[in-house]
């Protein structure tokens, strides 16, 4: 008896997933594109001119999804967990959030009364309220608004409420800041070099700012921005493709 090989399982989920992210490119020039439409069926063109405008939107599609498609993977992974997040979130309230915050850095900011300067736990205070109140603003957020205020609202404050006490704390603690500030630094070169580089920013952040002090402040507010973009933004790619 032949025995029948089957596709193993993740590749029939890679192949889905490129067809529906394919099917949704398609859907932006050309009507019924998505799935089996028990009715009308997926629309196709009836002259050649047509044909060809498809083929060719086709083809481009196909190199945008293959460009894409790392970007849906990332966003399975971010997605898994920014559900846990969420469903963490409904079960404290938007009162148990902000005051699992408040206990969270307000616990930095007295550790920092008890071992840093009076200046150094003003800051560290006033960041660990900055968090609190972004954080209750995210969950506001991501509750009240569609996914286009979650993704430009929720999850940058949700990054900011994360990233700022610590790197405040880091700029009064030689403990906090031997951790911090040297992973800062390396990673502000590589996205000069990088990123930076490719958009030609890198020669004006150079010449105009110092990365110390309130600086890495800053950054870090310049990344989590930029990042609870991307993250949102990958989460719904993720969405549009495996709902």
């Amino acid at each position: 008896m032949a025995v029948q090989s089957r596709r193993p399982p993740v590749f029939e989920a890679v192949r889905l997933d490129l067809r529906r992210l394919h099917e949704h490119w398609m859907e932006l020039f050309f009507p019924r594109q998505r799935g089996a439409h028990s009715v009308l069926g997926k629309w196709r063109p009836s002259t050649s001119a047509g044909w060809a405008a498809y083929r060719g939107l086709g083809g481009v599609g196909a190199l945008v999804v293959a460009l894409l498609y790392p970007l849906v993977l990332i966003g399975f992974a971010t997605r898994f967990h920014t559900r846990r997040i969420d469903r963490a979130a409904a079960g404290l309230g938007l009162l148990g959030v902000v005051s699992l915050t408040a206990v969270v850095w307000g616990t930095l900011a007295a550790v920092a009364h008890l071992q840093l300067s009076r200046q150094g736990f003003v800051a560290v205070a006033a960041a660990a309220v900055v968090a609190t109140v972004a954080a209750g603003l995210a969950v506001s957020f991501a509750r009240t608004g569609g996914r286009g205020t979650t993704v430009a609202l929720a999850y940058p404050a949700a990054m900011t409420a994360i990233f700022l006490p610590p790197v405040v704390a880091a700029l009064f603690s030689t403990t906090v800041g031997s951790v911090v500030l040297p992973g800062s630094t390396t990673l502000a070169i590589r996205l000069l070099d990088g990123p930076l580089a490719l958009v030609g920013l890198d020669g004006y952040l150079r010449e105009n700012y110092t990365l110390e002090g309130i600086a890495y402040v800053g950054m870090w507010l310049g990344i989590a921005v930029p990042l609870g973009w991307f993250s949102g933004c990958v989460v719904t790619l993720a969405d549009l493709v495996r709902p």
